[in-house]
């Protein structure tokens, strides 16, 4: 992607955010409207990196201004606080818990978000092969469970693997008890 392009991008997008509702936008919404409006596809893993990187630079703008606003109680105008963007929108930092030494009590540190070559937010990794990633496809959000191999020093998904719905992934999540009993089960029958 050439760097005029990018700044045509960039501008479309940053003009998006500064006109959307922060508590309804997603990514996704943000990158298919500048798509639209700049007649380019931006759903290329290339494209939507970039794009990720300049909502995740707004957020932090916004953020750092609120902050300022917060610290400085002589501003006559008080800049309006963004919301924090739910599960499939842009998402902050995943949240870590670390003992405070002083204390004993636990406190949240931001641990910095890993993606993959695909430009999809890498969940945890499950071995050094298989993964789970949030990804979105055609509108719907997906959680990936799945295996990767390398080709030209990229880390590929294979078809070896799963890719659920969020509906589909909270039926499994609800039947984890009942699984992890069966599994019980079946090791005390040993």
């Amino acid at each position: 992607m050439d760097e005029e392009t990018k700044q045509k991008i960039e501008e479309t997008v940053l003009e998006i955010l500064r006109d959307a509702d922060m508590t309804a936008t997603t990514e996704y919404k943000v990158r298919t409207t500048a798509s639209e409006r700049l007649g380019i596809d931006l759903s290329r893993p290339d494209c939507k990196l970039f794009v990720r990187s300049v909502v995740e630079s707004f957020l932090i703008a916004q953020n750092n201004e609120d902050a300022a606003a917060t610290s400085n109680p002589q501003k006559e105008e008080e800049i309006p606080q963004a919301e924090q963007p739910e599960q499939d929108q842009v998402e902050e930092d995943v949240a870590e818990e670390e003992e405070d030494p002083d204390d004993g009590a636990k406190k949240r540190q931001r641990a910095p978000k890993e993606y993959d070559d695909e430009g999809d937010l890498i969940v945890c990794r499950l071995s050094n092969k298989r993964r789970v990633t949030i990804q979105d496809f055609r509108g719907k959000t997906l959680v990936s469970i799945r295996e990767y191999y390398m080709k030209d020093g990229k880390e590929l998904p294979s078809s070896k693997g799963i890719s659920l719905t969020v509906e589909q992934w909270e039926a499994f999540r609800n039947a984890v008890p009942a699984i992890v009993s069966a599994i019980k089960k079946l090791e005390d029958s040993d």
